[in-house]
């Protein structure tokens, strides 16, 4: 069967930080698959890989909450949440959050909303765990518009951790001249698209980038990229 994967972008996602607790540990990754089930009682899923923290943190506590990300949202933020592992580094640290009704901690920060919800069911689908939720409380902090995956990627210039559910191989897309790839993340990048949240203009070549300028997701020096072949 032939199937285009980049087709699978054009589904509508949005971008969400999905936080949990194990003990008095807390724990938090970027998601895109969360998403309504029933209205009465409310109930959501949301997809999260077996080999995060995160999911460990849920499979013990029974509980999550999520924050919604708005489109302003910076990509080191996202690259913090999303290509850093809770293993290694403490994620809450330094980040405005507080904690729900049911203990979860529920990040503040590029946040337009949130929701905090009960683990009522899961189902092992392979690589990943859907964990479906009942919604114990919810809150609206902004009026403002949230991050779709497809802006991320597009606009942004955002790449899919490869525990995504949506990752697919042909992430590595187009190799053309005078893109880098972080050697740290794999974020790739592209001139035509810049890097605006820091500053850099649709159209800047690599090398006239600042020597100060660091990848905008993991945060890793120029001296990290290579020239994408």
């Amino acid at each position: 069967m032939n199937i285009a994967p980049q087709l699978f972008h054009k589904i509508s996602y949005g971008l969400y930080i999905i936080a949990s607790k194990k003990d008095r540990k807390f724990n938090g990754q970027i998601a895109n698959t969360v998403f309504q089930l029933t209205s009465e009682p409310i109930k959501i899923a949301v997809s999260i890989n077996k080999q995060n923290l995160t999911h460990e943190f849920i499979k013990q506590s029974r509980i999550f909450s999520v924050s919604i990300l708005s489109k302003e949202t910076p990509m080191k933020f996202i690259g913090h949440f999303g290509f850093k592992s809770g293993r290694e580094v403490d994620k809450f640290k330094d980040i405005n959050y507080k904690l729900g009704i049911n203990g979860a901690p529920i990040v503040l920060d590029n946040c337009l909303g949130y929701l905090e919800a009960k683990v009522i069911g899961e189902i092992d689908i392979g690589t990943h765990t859907l964990f479906i939720g009942e919604v114990v409380a919810a809150e609206i902090m902004r009026d403002i518009e949230p991050i779709t995956y497809d802006y991320y990627h597009k606009v942004k210039g955002g790449k899919t951790p490869m525990t995504a559910p949506t990752y697919i191989k042909e992430e590595k897309e187009v190799k053309k001249m005078d893109k880098y790839v972080c050697t740290v993340c794999g974020y790739v990048y592209d001139p035509k698209v810049g890097d605006p949240d820091s500053g850099i203009k649709p159209g800047t070549p690599f090398e006239e980038l600042p020597d100060n300028w660091t990848c905008p997701v993991c945060g890793a020096s120029k001296d990290a990229f290579k020239r994408e072949e």
